[in-house]
C-alpha cells in the first residue's frame, strides 16, 4: 500500500501531457507531410516473400520479448519503430514460439540462426520456453546456431541452447550473475529537511527502506540473498547443462577470471573458447561464408539463404478461424494493475475486467487462462478483476493461473482466487505485504521561512504536505494498512486452504521464486502456459479444444491506420528512427509520467511490489 501527494501527481500528468500533446503534433505534421509520397510507392510495390527450401531462418529478437505489447500510436510506430531489429521495439512471446513450432515443421526451414545483438530483456522464464520450443527443433534433426559480436548475460542463455556458438573473434562473453544494490536516501532526506511518513506491514516488504534507512536490512538481505540464489541456480543449471560444462564455469571469481584470461594473453574471445562458452571464432565474413556452405547461398550469391523472423511470422500466420468450436480462452494481464480502461500492455480494473466478462458471456468458452504478468498496483483495480474471476468460476467455467516472469501483490492478489495456479521455476510471486508512505515538507518550508497556518472544521481538512502530521492521523493510516495486510492473507488462506499462521509466516512481503512457492502452497504446478492450457481443458472435461485470445479490439479506423503505417514503415528513411534530443527529453517526462501513473487508487491503497525486477 502507498500513497503519494496528489499535487505532485498532478503537476507531473500537467507537464507530461504539455509535452506529448507538442510531440503529437509535431509527428502527425512531419508525417502527413510525407504520407502523400510513400503511399504512390506503397502502390506501385508487389513484393512478395518466398521460403526458399533448404532456408535459415533468422531469430533476429530485438527490444523486450513480453505476453502483451504496449499500445503505440500508429504515427509514433512509423517514425519510431519502423526497422526490424528495433532495440526499443517489443516481440510477443507466443509469436516466437508460433514460429519456431512452425519451422520444426516447415521441411523448406533447415536451421535457426539466432541473431541476439539487439535483445535487451526478456527474463528466464520467457527464455526458457524460447529454449524449449529450440530443444523440439533441435530434436527434429535441424540446427541451431548462434553469432554475436558479444554476448551479455541474457543473450547468451539463449545462445547456449545452439548447437554451436560462433563469437566475433574480437568479442567477449559477459557473465557476471546477479546482484541487488540499491540507492538510500534517509540522509539525504533529513538534511533537505524532508519528514517521511511510512506505514507497513510485513519484515520483508522493503520497498520502503530507502526512504527510512541508509543501508539494507539483514532481513532484506536474508530475502534477497535467497531470492537471487534460486534464480541463480536455475540460470546456471540450464545453461550448463546446453554447454556440458560445471555451473560453476560460468561466473569466476577475480582471481580465477584473471587466470583464465593471463592463460589467454589478455584476449577475452580466446578465454571463451578456452573455457567451452563459444565454440568457434569468426570474423562477420567468415560466419556469412560458412553458413553459406551449410544452406547455401541466396538467388544473389551474397549471403546464406535465409529469411528474418518478421517476414517468417507474416508467411506463415494462421489464418482466421471462422468456424467457432469449444475453446479455452486466454486472456493477458500484463503491466501495473491501474484503474478504469487502460491500454494494451496495462492492466485496468475495468478493460480488464470486461475481457474476462466478454470470456464468461462466449457461449463457445469453456474454461480460461489468466496469463499474468504484473507486480501488481491498485488494490481496488485489483479487487475489480478478481471479482471478475469469481464470477467465472460461479458460471461453470474453470479458471487457471499462468504465471509469466512475475505475479506478486497485487498480481497474486487476481491470481488467488483461481482453479489452479501454474508457476515457472523462476517466476517471482508472493510479495503478500501492503505499505503506505508519502513526504511533507513542513520542516523544509519552515527553514526557508514559509509556514502553513489556518483553521479547519477537522483533523481531516487540514492534511496537507506542507503541515505535519498529527500522531493520531498516522495511526488510522496504519491501522487501514493492518487491515489490508490482514485482508491480503485471509484471502490466501481461504483460497489456497491454508491458516492465516501459515499465510502470514510465508507472506511479510517475501518475494518467493515460482519453484519455492509449489513447496509453499502457493501455487499448484511448475510449468508454461501449455500446462496451463491443458489444466484449464481438463478442468472443462474437454478433449479437443480450440485456443481463443480475447484482447482488446482495435476500431475499424485504428486497424487501418495501424495497417498503412506499419507498411510504411520500412519506407521511412533511417534517421526518423533515430532519437532526438527532444525525443529524449521526451521520453526522461514519459518515465516520470509512468512512475506516478501507477498510483491512481481511490483509497491511496497498493498492492505493489517495488522490487519484482531480476
Amino acid at each position: 500500500m502507498s500513497a503519494k501527494p496528489s499535487f505532485l501527481k498532478r503537476m507531473f500528468l500537467l507537464l507530461w501531457n504539455t509535452v506529448n500533446t507538442i510531440r503529437k503534433l509535431i509527428i502527425n505534421f512531419v508525417f502527413f507531410g510525407i504520407l502523400a509520397i510513400i503511399g504512390v510507392v506503397l502502390l506501385s510495390s508487389d513484393d512478395e516473400i518466398i521460403v526458399e527450401d533448404q532456408s535459415a531462418l533468422v531469430l533476429n529478437l530485438s527490444g523486450s520479448i513480453v505476453d502483451q505489447k504496449h499500445y503505440v500510436d500508429p504515427f509514433e510506430a512509423a517514425l519510431t519503430q519502423g526497422q526490424e531489429n528495433d532495440p526499443n521495439g517489443e516481440i510477443l512471446l507466443s509469436d516466437v514460439l508460433y514460429s519456431i513450432n512452425n519451422a520444426t515443421e516447415d521441411k523448406r526451414i533447415t536451421s535457426i540462426v539466432l541473431d541476439l545483438a539487439n535483445l535487451q530483456s526478456a527474463g528466464i522464464s520467457k527464455m526458457t520456453a524460447i529454449g524449449e520450443a529450440l530443444t523440439q527443433f533441435k530434436a527434429a534433426n535441424k540446427s541451431v546456431i548462434a553469432m554475436a559480436n558479444g554476448y551479455d548475460q541474457n543473450q547468451y542463455f539463449l545462445a547456449s541452447f545452439a548447437d554451436k556458438i560462433y563469437l566475433n573473434n574480437k568479442g567477449m562473453v559477459s557473465l557476471d550473475g546477479l546482484s541487488r544494490y540499491r540507492l538510500y536516501y534517509k540522509a539525504a532526506l533529513e538534511k533537505l529537511k524532508i519528514t517521511t511518513h511510512v506505514f507497513r506491514v510485513g519484515t520483508f516488504k522493503s520497498a520502503v527502506e530507502p526512504f527510512i534507512r541508509d543501508d539494507m536490512s539483514q532481513a532484506d538481505k536474508e530475502a534477497s540473498k535467497v531470492l537471487l540464489g534460486d534464480i541463480w541456480q536455475s540460470y546456471s543449471t540450464i545453461v550448463a547443462s546446453n554447454r556440458q560444462i560445471a555451473p560453476d564455469q560460468l561466473v569466476l571469481s577475480t582471481d580465477a577470471y584473471l587466470e583464465q584470461l593471463e592463460q589467454a594473453d589478455g584476449d577475452s574471445a580466446q578465454m571463451a573458447i578456452n573455457m567451452k562458452w563459444v565454440d568457434e571464432l569468426v570474423t562477420a565474413d567468415a560466419f556469412r561464408l560458412a553458413m553459406m556452405e551449410r544452406v547455401g547461398s541466396d538467388k544473389e550469391g551474397k549471403t546464406f539463404r535465409q529469411i528474418s523472423f518478421n517476414d517468417y511470422r507474416s508467411v506463415t500466420a494462421p489464418l482466421p478461424n471462422f468456424v467457432e468450436s469449444d475453446s479455452v480462452a486466454v486472456i493477458v494481464a500484463k503491466g501495473n494493475i491501474l484503474n478504469g480502461k487502460q491500454p494494451a500492455g496495462q492492466i485496468g480494473g475495468e478493460s480488464t475486467s470486461e475481457l474476462l466478462m466478454k470470456a464468461r458471456f462466449d457461449p463457445v468458452v469453456k474454461a480460461v487462462v489468466l496469463r499474468v504478468d504484473s507486480p501488481g498496483g491498485s488494490a481496488f483495480a485489483s479487487e475489480q478483476i478478481r471479482q471478475e474471476v469469481l464470477a467465472l468460476k460461479a458460471a461453470g467455467k474453470p479458471v487457471v493461473v499462468s504465471m509469466g516472469s512475475l505475479a506478486a501483490s497485487g498480481g497474486y492478489w487476481i491470481s488467488a482466487s483461481a482453479d489452479y495456479i501454474v508457476a515457472t521455476p523462476t517466476t517471482l510471486t508472493g510479495s503478500i505485504g501492503i505499505f503506505g508512505m508519502f513526504a511533507t515538507f513542513e520542516q523544509a518550508l519552515t527553514h526557508i521561512g514559509v509556514t502553513s497556518d489556518g483553521v479547519a472544521t477537522s483533523d481531516w481538512a487540514g492534511l496537507s504536505p506542507a503541515r505535519e502530521l498529527s500522531p493520531q492521523v498516522a495511526a488510522v493510516i496504519q491501522r487501514h494498512i493492518e487491515r489490508g495486510y490482514h485482508e491480503f492473507i485471509s484471502l490466501v488462506a481461504q483460497e489456497r486452504h491454508m491458516t492465516l499462521e501459515q499465510v502470514d509466516n510465508i507472506a511479510q512481503g517475501r518475494v518467493w521464486t515460482g519453484k519455492r512457492a509449489l513447496t509453499l502452497g502457493l501455487v499448484d504446478e511448475l510449468g508454461d502456459i501449455d500446462v496451463a492450457l491443458t489444466k484449464a481443458a481438463e478442468l472443462a472435461n474437454m478433449d479437443k479444444y480450440d485456443v481463443k485470445l480475447i484482447e482488446q479490439e482495435l476500431s475499424a479506423e485504428q486497424q487501418l491506420m495501424q495497417e498503412i503505417f506499419n507498411a510504411t514503415a520500412s519506407y521511412m528513411p533511417s534517421s526518423f528512427s533515430q532519437s532526438t534530443v527532444v525525443e529524449k527529453m521526451v521520453k526522461q517526462w514519459a518515465s516520470v509520467y509512468e512512475e506516478f501513473s501507477k498510483f491512481d487508487d481511490p483509497n491511496n491503497a497498493y498492492l505493489y511490489c517495488e522490487d519484482c525486477s531480476y
